[in-house]
């Protein structure tokens, strides 16, 4: 699975469309951010593709989870988001989806 890596600088909009561009291809891929502005950077990136890929009846999926990383012979903790692709709903799959009971 191919992985992005977002800083605190990253542009949204360009990460956004590398998430998108994966997507169409692989179906999945995980975003990785330390700190908490990369992780803004890094959900706003994810929001952004979202609307990317919609034009291809796409939407996404998004699991957050905490990884431990080495990075210069030092541990850090990241965010990470596993990202899937799968087809868009419409507004009556989704409505008839929450209708039904648990």
């Amino acid at each position: 699975m191919e992985t992005v890596r977002v800083s605190g600088q990253s542009r949204p909009n360009s990460v956004a469309g590398a998430i998108a561009a994966l997507l169409r291809l692989h179906g999945a891929l995980e975003v990785q951010a330390i700190g908490a502005v990369a992780v803004n950077q890094a959900v706003k990136s994810i929001a952004i593709a979202r609307s990317y890929i919609s034009v291809d009846k796409l939407d996404l999926s998004c699991i957050p989870a905490f990884v431990k990383l080495e990075l210069d012979n030092e541990e850090r903790t990241a965010v990470k988001f596993t990202v899937r692709s799968h087809p868009l709903e419409t507004a009556i799959e989704a409505s008839q989806t929450l209708e039904k009971p648990i």
